[in-house]
């Protein structure tokens, strides 16, 4: 048997070729016709080829799914790209916790974060991240971001302060300075005397997203207030189950609503107490250094000014230590904190309005308590009014059981006496609802 089971187990049955396999199948979605409809409506918006990943195209298996965004230069060009989060950590050197703040999970919250090279902006629906030289806009197809997106191409082709002479490098437009790797080399201070009437790029991209998420939000608390009033005033003439559900409806918008724009005011006053975070949101500022500092190592380097590459590190670590210093020490933050003051006014406006139809609710309840519980107290004072009558009307019923009761009595011998009986008891009665009436208003018991 075990000779037999052997041999058993070496059959094994042809094993069948495979069928080929089934060629893939590209299949155009519905960001790829959105993206191609926003490119023809744009001369200056081109779908990035190459190795980035085309509209519409799934990963083949990735952890991270590639998602939509739109990029915008300092001149105003834009394109739409497709990549995941690690050629966007790798491009704008960001943390990937800073992608997670841009994801779904924190939509409605405000943040805005500075970093080494990159500032990433969460307001609202406006989930970016900007350098000095270029701003990513997630899923830039919604239609809440192309307001947005408008202001993006509109105003950067004009307010732009630097422009690309081909070779990459950024030149001043008005051709009286240049940065370092192009040849001649002017200070700092001379650079940004002359643009003192512009804002940094990076400024540029957070007063559009400031002004687009204010805007949004005053709009939704004006759209609110039209139809809270007449709410209101329908249930303080009229307390139905309607209008209170109507009323619980508008505070629970109220209160979102609230939220939303506290949050934003939250962030501009956390940045507006904290002048070193508003001192590191200048990209422009420590982009301009960076240069400044290549350009004069590359220099000594080149001219062989130095004596041992030890000397140039500890150069190149003294000089940009020096630039952190006077970066970190330049109390040069008056711009970005007249804008940020700009808006935090604006938003603090529109949280008082939102405070005031708090109070308006908060005040048109009241008054209908306060008619709620005069109409209880009206209940209450018929309540005992009926209950000194129905005493009354006992103590008659109790005269009518006494002489009902089948026993003899001299009064049943006389004639005529039924109705003076009655009259009298009855008017008996009369006046004794109206001694403890009288007795109630003396006590102020019922109202007069």
């Amino acid at each position: 048997m075990g000779k037999g089971q052997s041999m058993f187990r070496r059959r094994k049955k042809p094993s069948l070729p495979l069928p080929p396999h089934p060629p893939q199948i590209e299949a155009s979605t519905s960001s790829a016709a959105a993206a191609a409809a926003a490119s023809n409506n744009n001369n200056n918006s081109v779908i990035a080829t190459g190795n980035k990943a085309p509209v519409g195209k799934k990963k083949a298996g990735g952890p991270a799914p590639a998602r939509l965004w739109m990029r915008f230069d300092r001149t105003g060009q834009s394109e739409l790209i497709e990549c995941d989060k690690n050629v966007i950590i790798k491009r704008v050197s960001i943390p990937a916790r800073d992608l997670r703040i841009l994801g779904p999970i924190f939509s409605h919250s405000s943040s805005i974060l500075a970093r080494e090279k990159a500032m990433v902006v969460n307001l609202e629906f406006i989930r970016a991240i900007v350098t000095a030289e270029e701003v990513l806009l997630l899923d830039p197809l919604r239609q809440e971001v192309l307001p947005f997106v408008d202001q993006l191409r509109q105003q950067l082709p004009h307010k732009s302060a630097f422009k690309n002479d081909g070779t990459g490098q950024m030149v001043a437009q008005d051709d009286e300075m240049q940065f370092p790797t192009s040849g001649q080399w002017l200070p700092v201070p001379e650079a940004v005397e002359g643009m003192q009437a512009e804002l940094p790029f990076e400024f540029q991209v957070l007063e559009m997203a400031l002004e687009v998420v204010c805007t949004f939000l005053d709009s939704s608390v004006a759209e609110l207030e039209r139809g809270a009033y007449p709410i209101l005033d329908e249930l303080a003439m009229n307390v139905s189950t309607k209008n209170l559900e109507h009323v619980r409806s508008l505070k629970s918008n109220l209160t979102r609503l609230l939220a939303r724009v506290q949050k934003a005011r939250d962030e501009i006053e956390h940045l507006l107490d904290d002048n070193e975070d508003m001192a590191q949101l200048y990209l422009t500022r420590k982009w301009i250094q960076n240069q400044q500092s290549e350009a004069l190592l590359g220099g000594m380097v080149s001219n062989n000014i130095g004596p041992a590459a030890t000397h140039l590190q500890r150069l190149n670590s003294t000089t940009s230590g020096s630039l952190t210093i006077n970066h970190l020490n330049d109390h040069d933050v008056e711009d970005l904190e007249m804008l940020l003051e700009a808006y935090f006014m604006q938003l603090d406006g529109t949280r008082n309005k939102i405070l005031s139809v708090r109070e308006y609710i908060d005040d048109t309840e009241d008054y209908v308590n306060i008619q709620l519980d005069n109409q209880r107290n009206e209940l209450i004072q018929l309540q005992l009014t009926l209950t000194i009558a129905s005493f009354a009307v006992a103590v008659e019923t109790l005269i009518a059981g006494i002489f009902g009761m089948n026993i003899p009595c001299s009064l049943y011998q006389i004639n005529g006496i039924f109705w003076p009986i009655v009259g009298g008891s009855t008017l008996g009665c009369v006046l004794l609802f109206f001694l403890i009436l009288g007795y109630a208003r003396w006590k102020k018991l019922l109202g007069s």
